[in-house]
């Protein structure tokens, strides 16, 4: 994929579960260059499955650092190899796996600022950590501690109006605090805690990057309205761990030009800028290029909202992160676990396998169902924290089945209309200029898009977002060069490929679904006061 001309360039990043991935952006926001190493494919030596190793307790995840490095090195030997010409580019930007968190050893930056152009990276940090087994985003050993930093804080709410989220056990702090309690003296030789978005932003500072705001935003310690570490949490988890993290930063801030080593073995220019790495979901958020009022639907196994808010109202459930692309705003992130595999189940019991006659079904159904509404939980659901099956007729009455086309859009207005009641909790507002971007499988079908559009009243888009993670790092990188704070985040990208029209809300939409919204609010509180489930 060598290209010929020169080509001024950002690159994008992408440290995530199973691979480092690369995409170059020129200047008119073209990708024109991209590359992976996948770790259980190419560095199969570290014995991963999915990029990570299941201890035996089954509970607790992690990653290898130096996979991560050795990763970088051969992924930066295959561009040099491939006549990738380095020296046009301006920046580099990336994005990390969240919630991940890396134990950089004492003496450690020594290490990094003297790195020799002659060796390869993993072969000079490889005695540079701690903890050479890093806990990732899957781990959830750390319950005991989520109680801890709860009770320390003032309970579960008061820990979400501070940082954005309730304890939760992938969060780092919570894990930070395990290390330090469960091994105190690896902890007490760890002179910096990075997370795995400004620990790949060191390697290429040759120096310790700080955390960003948003990345910063899923660590339960990062006080997500005056920007700094939360002191109640920092003491909550463990000792001396302000030093140890150093002080947060805008995540469009240029944190230093690349270091020289890059400039010596592969040809980038001295003056090419490192910007603050974020993590992979806000990344996301910048390459699918959310603005104000919008919302990113991913429709996947489980389904995921991403919203842009402006007056962020934490709850006990979902997210909320500071906005990677403008430091005074917010996104929140909220999860819902009965995604495509219910909407595949209700297809195979109600229409037989086909998403033909499942489109059928929806356009043969009126708006609102006749006032029959479902809730469909196969799996215990997060948001909210309800199991099984519920249909309510036009009087409210619990009623044991449905015809299957009735069924169908049940479902399908069902899910979206608690999307829209658990968005606006968290502070979301439709506005008269919100788009609503669909991604994943489900977004190929314009009549279920039709029904999302509908119940938001707004319309949808439909956006490739293959690299969406490395592809915002990209725009990032532009950003930062751009000027960061001082210039608009959409000012920069307004050359990128735009998303494609799929549907625009039905006339009457509207006032139909204004009217089933706050039924279907209070039947999901009526079914969660007599089922509620086992918390978190």
């Amino acid at each position: 994929m060598a290209e010929h001309a020169p080509r001024r360039c950002c690159l994008g990043w992408d440290f995530s579960t199973q691979q480092v991935k690369v995409v170059a952006v020129d200047a008119e926001l073209n990708v024109f260059y991209e590359e992976s190493v996948h770790f259980d494919r190419d560095l199969p030596e570290f014995g991963t499955q999915g990029g990570v190793h299941v201890h035996k307790d089954g509970l607790t995840v992690t990653s290898p650092v130096l996979m991560w490095v050795q990763a970088l090195d051969i992924i930066l030997e295959k561009m040099k190899a491939s006549g990738f010409d380095f020296s046009q580019v301006l920046a580099l930007s990336g994005a990390g796996q969240q919630h991940g968190s890396i134990y950089w050893k004492a003496g450690a930056q020594q290490a990094l600022t003297s790195l020799s152009p002659d060796l390869r990276l993993h072969q000079q940090l490889q005695d540079c950590f701690s903890i050479s087994d890093c806990p990732v985003w899957m781990d959830s050993s750390t319950t005991a501690q989520c109680r801890q930093l709860e009770a320390a804080v003032g309970g579960a709410q008061a820990l979400s109006c501070l940082t954005g989220s309730r304890a939760y056990e992938r969060f780092t702090g919570n894990q930070i605090a395990k290390i330090y309690q469960q091994n105190p003296e690896a902890y007490s030789h760890t002179e910096r805690i990075s997370l795995v978005s400004s620990f790949a932003a060191s390697l290429f500072l040759g120096s310790y990057s700080p955390i960003d705001y948003s990345d910063g935003s899923g660590m339960n310690l990062l006080e997500i309205q005056d920007k700094v570490w939360s002191q109640a949490c920092l003491g909550a988890c463990a000792p001396h761990l302000e030093e140890k993290l150093g002080p947060p930063v805008p995540s469009c801030s240029v944190v230093g030009a690349i270091s020289s080593y890059y400039v010596q073995r592969y040809g980038f220019p001295p003056g090419c800028k490192v910007v603050a790495f974020t993590g992979d979901n806000p990344a996301s958020l910048a390459g699918m290029r959310l603005e104000e009022g919008d919302i990113a639907v991913s429709l996947g196994t489980s389904d995921t909202l991403f919203l842009w808010l402006q007056e962020p109202m934490p709850a006990l459930e979902g997210h909320i992160f500071c906005n990677p692309v403008d430091s005074q705003h917010y996104m929140a992130l909220l999860c819902f676990k009965n995604g495509s595999l219910m909407r595949e189940k209700i297809r195979d019991e109600s229409v037989s396998h086909s998403w033909s006659d499942f489109s059928k079904a929806l356009q043969s159904t009126e708006m609102g169902n006749g006032g029959n509404l479902g809730f469909y939980f196969d799996v215990m659901e997060i948001t909210p924290e309800i199991i099984g099956r519920h249909r309510f007729n036009t009087e409210n009455h619990k009623v044991a089945a449905f015809p299957g086309d009735v069924e169908v859009r049940a479902l399908i207005e069902g899910q979206f209309m608690a999307k829209r009641i658990h968005a606006e909790g968290l502070g979301y507002r439709v506005m008269s200029k919100t788009k609503i971007l669909a991604t994943g499988g489900a977004s190929h079908n314009r009549d279920i898009l039709q029904v999302l559009a509908d119940v938001f009243g707004a319309p949808v888009y439909v956006i490739d977002t293959a690299n969406s993670a490395c592809v915002g790092s990209a725009y990032r990188a532009f950003h930062g060069l751009a000027g960061g704070t001082d210039v608009p985040f959409s000012e920069v990208v307004k050359l990128a490929p735009n998303p494609r029209l799929a549907a625009t809300p039905s006339p009457g939409a509207s006032q139909v679904y204004e009217a089933l919204l706050p039924q279907y609010a209070k039947l999901e509180q009526r079914i969660l006061s007599q089922t509620r489930g086992p918390p978190e």
